[in-house]
């Protein structure tokens, strides 16, 4: 038998919202939404680059300007895309920032700064997309967490872990609030994605030394993150509302 796409698994028509949509992970969430048939609103603070990055993908990628880390400009950006595109169907919130400061390193800017991006840019966005959906009788909601909300950081600063581990509680406050109106809201956490976080803010050395501790000895791909969030979007996780999916090559078994 072949592979021909059912009723169940149709998420065309639907109209998804993309943070960090530039980077790594993002481009590759926001292609395959994309292909998929899904009008993607994507999102970052570099319109050139977004442009530049997500132009060629096949299908609607409309570009948009956000600082997701900022209330009222999380507001006026939601209310152009309302005016311009519509209601949101589906929210993946991508945008992050990583420190690796420990505790004593950690400046209360550095902290508060990338739990503005990480945390109060889903909580901010989720809070604009939610009514929308909840009236709609259907929703989904994915926030890339990070096995650093559970491991306390192998390589990761405190405030990125701290901001992570947040996050994941955000994801089961709000799935427990939206499951009676047909909105799903679920995570994934990531160990070592290819992606600059790695490539550029680890060195040599650590990435090494980390690849020799993942049972798969490799890291993962952004595109294997993309296929994930393409599962939870759809109708065919229905049934699937507050987890965290890991996704850390065997990093550690629960």
């Amino acid at each position: 038998m072949g592979t021909q796409r059912t009723q169940l698994d149709d998420i065309g028509g639907k109209t998804a919202l993309v943070t960090g949509a530039a980077g790594s992970i993002g481009a590759a969430i926001t292609r395959f939404l994309a292909e998929d048939g899904v009008r993607v609103v994507a999102v970052d603070m570099d319109l050139d680059r977004l442009r530049s990055v997500t132009g060629d993908f096949e299908g609607e990628v409309l570009p948009y300007v956000m600082d997701v880390s900022k209330e009222a400009d999380v507001a006026t950006a939601m209310a152009k895309i309302r005016s311009e595109v519509g209601d949101i169907d589906i929210l993946v919130n991508v945008a992050g920032i990583l420190s690796n400061n420990k505790l004593m390193q950690t400046s209360a800017e550095e902290w508060h700064h990338i739990h503005a991006v990480n945390l109060d840019g889903p909580f901010f966005l989720s809070k604009e997309v939610l009514p929308a959906m909840e009236k709609a009788g259907w929703g989904r909601i994915v926030n890339i967490a990070s096995y650093a909300w559970k491991s306390g950081g192998k390589t990761s600063g405190t405030a990125y872990s701290s901001s992570k581990a947040a996050m994941v509680g955000l994801t089961f406050a709000i799935a427990k609030q939206a499951a009676e109106f047909g909105v799903t809201v679920n995570g994934i956490a990531p160990a070592y994605v290819m992606s600059p976080m790695v490539t550029e803010q680890l060195s040599e050395q650590q990435r090494q030394k980390m690849m020799s501790e993942i049972p798969v000895r490799r890291f993962s791909e952004p595109e294997e993150i993309a296929n994930c969030v393409r599962f939870l979007a759809s109708p065919m996780s229905a049934f699937i509302t507050g987890e965290i999916i890991d996704m850390n090559g065997g990093f550690q078994f629960d």
